[in-house]
């Protein structure tokens, strides 16, 4: 059996050094929050608090909006449908497991993954319960589907598609997992023709979301050093599919883009992610494990500029939001960087515990989930 490295650490602070962690290099301390002339508002439009939120085994139980509903969950089993607008609570329930992996919402359905690897699919409308599938392994990522299938990866590498009618199993892809790996996955992404997902061993895969049948496989990191701590390439952070490309970052790899259709390589660079890439305004936005974060030209890979003033301070992945990037760390502050230029406009702090959920938007509306399970809706003014 595989051995899983499983980070239970407080921050990621673990991961930004395992490359010299023989080294005897002492670590440096988060950078300081520098000064800047505020150039923008963030404005508190709502709050809700959902439960204990991410819980202290390093989850990252990510808000999920369908139409005019969000969605989220704690680790405690408690799962809040809000009126997207207002905060306003239309239902919630509190389930008896664990929760690890959430929230996924489509189809009619909310998904969610437990520590003991079970997928408990609830309805959107009142929050019952429709079904509930028995998978390998801990569920880590949120479920996804397309209508028709619920595809689910798990922590030993496994993909698995369920009916979202009634959780019966339609088909099986298995990998190869690496000797060590750090806690945690990407969501798939799922629409009527494709699963793609990235692996632990640095592999993105896509297969025919009815049979599960590989269409391609592309290695965009290769694992290299003496030992296993060296070698790790995971994808654990989310992949970006912006037209018929196929964006994703490994943690001590690179970031890729690929053909989607065909899955060859179309550019790379060097970087080290755990949180993936997002898009916006031409550009990919990419938060490096050290804090740096970084835009690209998209079809280009061009640098176009990089913010070192939040060196290892635990970013979430980027965002897109209004005509800013916004990223949250390790102390709960909300960060606005201008597109233009990586420049900081504008902070706000909304958890004192931090945030490890990346932030999700919606029109003009910023939605920042922190590890306490405060859920803050901001606008801009």
């Amino acid at each position: 059996m595989n051995l899983t490295l499983r980070f239970l650490a407080v921050g990621m602070s673990a991961l930004m050094i395992l490359g010299c962690s023989g080294s005897g290099k002492k670590e440096l301390p988060p950078a300081e929050l520098e000064k800047f002339e505020a150039e923008a508002e963030l404005e508190r439009s709502w709050s809700r608090n959902i439960g204990s939120g991410q819980g202290k085994l390093f989850n990252s139980l990510v808000p999920q909006l369908d139409g005019l509903t969000l969605y989220a969950a704690d680790d405690r089993g408690r799962v809040v449908a809000m009126e997207r607008d207002t905060g306003d609570v239309k239902w919630q329930v509190r389930l008896k497991e664990r929760l690890s992996g959430a929230v996924g919402a489509g189809g009619g359905r909310v998904m969610v993954g437990t520590l003991d690897g079970e997928v408990i699919v609830l309805s959107e409308e009142d929050g019952s319960e429709q079904w509930r599938a028995q998978l390998s392994s801990e569920v880590l990522a949120p479920p996804q589907t397309n209508g028709d299938v619920v595809v689910v990866q798990t922590q030993d590498d496994k993909l698995t598609a369920l009916d979202i009618s009634n959780g019966e199993q339609r088909w099986i892809y298995e990998s190869t997992l690496p000797v060590l790996t750090v806690r945690g996955h990407s969501a798939p992404i799922v629409n009527v023709r494709r699963v793609y997902a990235g692996l632990a061993s640095g592999r993105v895969v896509a297969l025919a979301a009815d049979t599960g049948l590989p269409i391609w496989e592309q290695r965009v990191a290769q694992p290299q050093g003496r030992s296993e701590l060296e070698r790790m390439v995971d994808i654990d952070g989310r992949l970006l599919l912006e037209g018929d490309t196929l964006y994703v970052a490994t943690f001590q790899g690179s970031m890729t883009a690929l053909d989607a259709e065909s899955g060859n390589l179309r550019w790379q660079r060097d970087a080290s992610s755990y949180s993936g890439p997002a898009g916006g305004f031409g550009s990919i936005y990419l938060s490096h494990a050290d804090g740096k974060v970084e835009a690209v030209e998209s079809g280009r890979a061009t640098p176009l500029w990089t913010n070192e003033s939040l060196l290892r301070r635990s970013l979430t992945a980027p965002v897109a939001f209004s005509s800013y990037v916004a990223v949250a760390d390790f102390e709960g502050y909300v960060h606005l960087l201008a597109q233009t230029d990586g420049r900081l406009v504008a902070r706000t702090r909304v958890d004192r515990k931090g945030v490890r959920a990346p932030p999700i938007t919606a029109g003009d509306t910023l939605y920042v989930y922190g590890n306490s399970g405060n859920l803050v809706a901001l606008k801009l003014r």
